[in-house]
């Protein structure tokens, strides 16, 4: 059996998934985005995709890229996955030794790679120089069968809209994600400074539904939003929902993903997915309050290079 590492082609993209759901299985993702990512990622991103194959059959995957929105330069990532019925064949081990080589040659001083929290993993990482920095936690809401909390009568002057109403101007969401972006708890802080970026990589992500993303509105301004990503099928991921400081403390975010929740019912979804960073208690605490439930654990671990 001889394993290979080789770069990502979109004829690969099935085969990425595969082995990315085996993974991860509580993540979402389609062919479309993977090749999506790849097309749309900013120059000053680096980014780059691996395959690793045994015999011609895809076995493992691995993205990695520099943090170009972070304000530290040197930053970088790699998240390789193996398919947990392929792992122990050294595909890991070619795949972040390919990734590594190629960040340092990008500039990268530190490399930061999700790894989970299993004895196998955390093995793998220690093992190859990472030390671990901090967890997060993965999330599953059995949106078929679970009570969501009633709709509730709207504040004065606040309104709820969907993505799709921003179509002809999504500034406004771009404005609200850069400011709850840059609070959020992170190994690598990032400031989004560029709209037709956000455009072409956020805004336009093909697993990102603007109808079951819901926006709030106070007193005239985006004063929260919850944005929805589906497989188009059955599963839903809260990709991000926060508030802008000036509306914290009011309920909104609560808002926000309860209307986009009922929306994703009502559409057909029936497993509703979220991550958090450990130290993000206000959307522990929402999340807790909606009924999710822990299904994983990921651990930061970073390598310093420089």
């Amino acid at each position: 059996m001889t394993v290979i590492v080789r770069d990502f082609r979109p004829a690969d993209a099935e085969d990425w998934v595969r082995v990315r759901r085996a993974a991860l299985p509580f993540m979402v993702t389609t062919p479309e985005r993977v090749v999506f990512d790849l097309a749309t990622a900013h120059p000053d991103k680096r980014y780059r995709m691996l395959v690793a194959e045994e015999d011609g059959e895809v076995i493992g995957t691995a993205q990695m890229g520099l943090a170009h929105e972070s304000p530290e330069p040197g930053q970088a990532f790699c998240n390789p996955y193996i398919h947990p019925e392929r792992t122990g064949r050294g595909a890991g081990t070619l795949l972040l030794r390919t990734a590594e080589e190629y960040l340092a040659l990008a500039g990268a001083t530190s490399v930061y790679a999700w790894v989970l929290d299993t004895p196998g993993d955390l093995a793998f990482a220690g093992k190859h120089g990472y030390a671990p920095s901090r967890p997060a936690h993965f999330f599953h809401l059995d949106l078929a069968h679970c009570t969501l909390p009633l709709r509730q009568e709207l504040p004065a002057a606040v309104e709820l809209r969907t993505g799709a109403d921003f179509a002809d101007d999504p500034r406004p969401l771009f404005e609200a994600d850069a400011e709850t972006t840059e609070d959020e708890p992170s190994d690598t802080p990032a400031q989004l400074a560029d709209y037709e970026d956000w455009l072409s990589g956020t805004w336009r992500n093909p697993c990102l539904d603007h109808h079951l993303t819901s926006v709030v509105v106070a007193d005239g301004e985006v004063a929260a939003f919850s944005a929805a990503e589906t497989d188009g099928v059955s599963r839903y991921w809260s990709g991000m929902t926060g508030t802008r400081r000036a509306h914290r403390n009011r309920g909104l975010a609560k808002l926000a993903k309860n209307d986009s929740l009922h929306r994703a019912r009502a559409a057909g979804y029936t497993d509703a997915y979220t991550g958090n960073d450990a130290d993000n208690g206000p959307m522990l605490a929402i999340n807790r309050w909606f009924g999710y439930e822990l299904c994983a654990t990921e651990v930061r671990h970073v390598r310093r290079t420089g």
